[in-house]
């Protein structure tokens, strides 16, 4: 239950080896183990919602340990198949791949696959699965009881039992997101990797449920509320298109170092050869990411919407930095030290 609702304590991701091929090779799911043997929670079980990716893929090998399985062939086994989700797997056969939309990255380049990058790839239960539209539309319509099917009873279950979050009117059911407001009650769930975004969404009152996939790493969900409840406004689409420039490497090296925000933590810009790259907090659950100029001060990442901004100081020097975060939330202001 804890697990499920992303009241754990447990964190939004362990921290990442770095992006090499050597780091990568070396980690595996003993480190994983090794996290959460040595981890401290900070606060008490069940006591407060935080999103882990983590905590599922504890799920994961829960269910696996329980059902004398892998995780992905007792998915398979259990629910995929049962479902008659013919085109829904971890990894896409050849059909599959015939049919496969490339993802891309915030840059609009084509993206590698979330699995490829060390850590996540050892995450399956967190985000591995390729589907389809008609797949997924399985799940709304048994839950809207336009197919009969012994699995409504389950995704009920799924249902009952919910914690609160910290968003007025929205609560955290196993799995589903609920939303409950005067129009009545929303279930859904938002999904994304590295290049795929993704949302299903029905409303029990007026029997509509709605699956959208995109090929691109921004969000969704907006696109998928807007086409169930027309009055839901849709986002301004992000700039996604970013034009980089060189900056020499002196320039680049006088913005390396550790910028800290007391909530989040410690940043790091790192000289790389000469291209900055930057390390957020383990808690972000993101790899290292190459930054690219786009003027003196600011830098975008091609693999996910990041954005950083670099502050002077009155002695000409970096004093600080904002960051914009991957998943729409506050931007974060970090100061340099020494």
């Amino acid at each position: 239950m804890d697990l499920a609702t992303h009241t754990s304590g447990l964190p939004f991701m362990p921290p990442l080896p770095d992006s090499s091929a050597v780091a990568a090779n070396a980690y595996s799911r003993a480190d994983l183990y090794g996290f959460l043997a040595n981890f401290t929670l900070t606060q008490d079980i069940g006591t407060q919602w935080d999103y882990s990716n983590l905590g599922y893929w504890l799920i994961g090998e829960v269910l696996a340990a329980r059902g004398g399985s892998d995780y992905e062939q007792l998915l398979m086994k259990r629910v995929i198949i049962p479902l008659g989700m013919r085109s829904t797997a971890f990894a896409a056969s050849s059909p599959m791949k015939a049919r496969l939309a490339i993802g891309h990255y915030a840059s609009s380049q084509p993206a590698d696959s979330m699995l490829s990058f060390p850590g996540y790839s050892l995450m399956a239960a967190a985000g591995g699965l390729l589907s389809t539209v008609d797949d997924l539309l399985t799940i709304p319509s048994i839950a809207l009881g336009y197919r009969s099917s012994p699995f409504a009873v389950l995704i009920a279950n799924t249902l009952s039992s919910r914690r609160a979050t910290p968003t007025k009117g929205v609560e955290q059911a196993l799995g589903w997101t609920v939303l409950e407001d005067r129009e009545g009650r929303l279930i859904f769930r938002d999904g994304g990797t590295f290049g795929y975004a993704s949302d299903v969404i029905w409303d029990p009152m007026k029997r509509i449920g709605v699956v959208v996939l995109s090929n691109h790493v921004q969000s969704v969900s907006d696109i998928a509320r807007h086409l169930v409840r027309p009055d839901f406004p849709l986002d301004k689409p992000p700039v996604t298109r970013h034009t980089e420039v060189p900056l020499d490497l002196a320039t680049l090296g006088s913005y390396a170092g550790k910028y800290e925000n007391a909530d989040e933590g410690i940043f790091e810009l790192r000289l790389d050869g000469n291209f900055l790259t930057l390390l957020a907090p383990s808690e972000w659950g993101l790899p290292a990411l190459r930054l690219h100029a786009e003027s003196a001060l600011n830098f975008f990442a091609n693999e996910l919407p990041v954005l950083v901004t670099i502050q002077m100081g009155n002695d000409g020097r970096a004093a600080g930095m904002v960051v914009t975060p991957p998943r729409g939330q506050h931007k974060v202001q970090a100061h340099k030290v020494s």
